[in-house]
């Protein structure tokens, strides 16, 4: 194996604004702590609360690189103190704290699965959408087979796995989302009803679909007055799981609903989680979801690839939503 350099080339963030705001710069390679493994990068993922880091509003969590990237694919070139299940060599990718736009990353050991069969590329689009949605639509919202789930965003990374995973899992699927063609990709997925937003009611869509009773599990990124209108949608003792505010974490609504219906509205983030937290996420969906994707029955959907360098062309890409799936950086 190739010694470790002292320095990498890192994307840096030079202040709070536009995608121009990433640049390449020099920073020294991390060291590994305990329980902790130092990864080669050859992938890592994009994801929307990178975008919201570098615009100022979503600042990392204390002890966290101030190096945006959430997930990476990558081989082993050195451990930390107490790493009992990895050696160097091995292919693996790791949800991680931030860091993940650079040559070398660190990540802890316990958030790290093998890459079985997969490119390096699917790889590192795999950690921080799968751990997000199995916890959330899963372990939170309690999602079972029979069940509907109502998933907003579809053609996001979110909601491009959230549909598969669903469907592999039993359940019934209505998602939302901006196009035509987007809405047709849902389809192809495996959504059962695909719902443009832009020109049809989400609330009477998911009724008609459900024979009035409503939707068991809303996985909601959009908050705003999707908010009231995910109550309308939600079947008695329903559960909505709220993952992001794309529109506004603010929101007027009649509570009323939540009474009547016996709702269960919680909701959680990744990235501020405790080491133990992330850590038994990774095995669940090592346990659960891993063995779909290396079969082939899930797949993360690729929509276009980046080099490192260019991460502020695939973050202009990212703001214009118009992806289907995931954008990825190569190195």
């Amino acid at each position: 194996m190739a010694a470790i350099p002292s320095q990498m080339t890192a994307i840096g963030i030079k202040g709070a604004g536009g995608p121009r705001m990433l640049a390449p710069e020099q920073r020294p390679v991390p060291q590994p702590g305990t329980g902790e493994i130092l990864v080669k990068v050859a992938a890592a993922g994009v994801n929307r609360p990178d975008v919201m880091q570098r615009m100022g509003l979503y600042p990392p969590p204390p002890g966290a690189p101030d190096i945006p990237g959430l997930e990476i694919a990558g081989e082993i070139v050195a451990l930390g103190s107490d790493v009992k299940r990895w050696k160097t060599g091995d292919r693996i990718m790791a949800l991680v704290s931030g860091g993940g736009y650079a040559e070398y990353c660190v990540a802890h050991e316990s958030h790290a699965l093998p890459v079985s069969g997969l490119s390096m590329v699917e790889a590192a689009a795999i950690p921080e959408t799968f751990f997000t949605v199995w916890h959330n639509a899963f372990e939170r919202g309690g999602l079972k087979s029979g069940e509907t789930l109502l998933v907003h965003g579809g053609s996001s990374g979110i909601g491009t796995t959230a549909i598969q995973l669903a469907k592999a899992f039993g359940a019934r699927v209505i998602t939302t989302a901006g196009s035509p063609e987007k809405c047709d990709a849902c389809r192809k997925l495996g959504a059962d009803v695909a719902v443009n937003y832009k020109t049809e009611d989400f609330v009477a869509a998911t009724k008609a679909a459900t024979n009035d009773k409503g939707a068991e599990v809303i996985l909601d990124m959009v908050g705003g007055d999707y908010i009231a209108r995910n109550y309308e949608a939600a079947a008695v003792e329903g559960r909505i799981v709220q993952i992001a505010f794309q529109g506004s974490p603010k929101a007027t609504v009649d509570f009323r609903r939540i009474m009547l219906k016996r709702l269960h509205h919680t909701g959680s983030t990744l990235r501020a989680r405790s080491i133990p937290d992330k850590g038994a996420i990774a095995r669940a969906v090592e346990e659960n979801a891993l063995p779909l994707i290396v079969a082939g029955k899930v797949k993360p959907v690729i929509y276009k690839t980046f080099p490192l360098k260019e991460a502020p062309a695939a973050h202009a890409l990212m703001e214009t939503s118009a992806h289907i799936g995931k954008i990825v950086l190569t190195l």
